[in-house]
């Protein structure tokens, strides 16, 4: 049976644990929103219909995936769900472009093919997304690819994200980003606009220049999501594990109380014994 010197140890353990955690947990809720808000105002538009070597359908021999992922753990099921997906490509034929050190981790790791590995801030930065966006493209464009995916976990709520693979290149109908951390992942149809543009030099010199920006925005948007995805289950993750510290502290105490108590208890009785036998 532990002494109460040994639980005391524990309860002040689980007490600095418990601090910690729920110091996690309200940066997590702070990061989360901010997050949530910059996802809500990201905002794209689309490009009229018309051919470009980015939107070249070829037969898909191999792909490169995008693979956004965490740098930090302590975030719940998050990571694990989204490798569990990234493992079941096909490995012969997918090389891997990572953003975050948990994927390029798992790449090393499971010996998967690796093209590069990128990292991006708390607050994602658009420069950032464009690095990333540009070296797909640019696999892409020189035919090491065929066809370019993007695997994040997508916001769905608080208490849900949801793993998920977009195609991102080559690009079929262009679509307008309807930007929500509500899980809806692919925009809507372009909305027609009545107004007359007049394009100089000419609509589809203007919209080839427009169209790698409009692949770097959504590349953007994905890491925005998976940010205030991680933060989130974070959040999540350490208010249940400041809870469950809360409960043993408890537990502890409980314990410990009741040990103090038999051991009280105990030199009444001895005390009161050895009375009685002087007596």
């Amino acid at each position: 049976m532990a002494s109460t010197r040994d639980i005391r140890r524990r309860i002040k353990s689980v007490k600095n644990t418990a601090q910690i955690t729920r110091a996690m947990q309200m940066v997590a809720s702070s990061k989360m929103r901010k997050a949530q808000l910059a996802a809500l105002a990201a905002v794209s538009d689309g490009a009229g219909d018309f051919s470009h070597p980015l939107m070249e359908q070829r037969e898909g021999r191999k792909r490169a995936v995008i693979l956004i992922s965490t740098d930090k753990g302590l975030c719940g099921a998050l990571n694990s769900n989204l490798l569990r997906e990234a493992g079941r490509l096909d490995k012969d034929t997918t090389v891997y472009i990572c953003a975050g050190k948990k994927g390029g981790q798992f790449v090393s790791r499971m010996k998967r093919q690796l093209a590069a590995e990128f990292t991006y801030k708390d607050n994602p930065m658009f420069s950032e997304a464009r690095a990333i966006s540009r070296f797909a493209q640019d696999m892409f464009l020189k035919g090491e690819v065929d066809r370019v995916d993007v695997l994040y976990t997508n916001f769905i709520n608080t208490l849900t994200q949801k793993p998920e693979l977009r195609q991102l290149l080559p690009i079929g109908q262009i679509q307008a980003v309807e930007v929500g951390v509500e899980g809806q992942g692919a925009g809507g149809a372009l909305k027609k606009s009545e107004v007359e543009y007049l394009f100089e030099p000419d609509p589809t010199a203007v919209l080839g220049n427009l169209l790698p920006h409009y692949v770097n925005f959504q590349v953007f948007q994905f890491l925005l999501e998976a940010k205030a995805s991680e933060h989130s289950s974070r959040m999540v993750a350490m208010k249940n594990a400041t809870d469950n510290a809360k409960q043993l502290i408890k537990d502890l105490t409980l314990e410990y109380n009741k040990l103090r108590q038999a051991n009280i208890t105990k030199e009444l009785l001895e005390i009161t014994t050895a009375q009685m036998a002087m007596g």
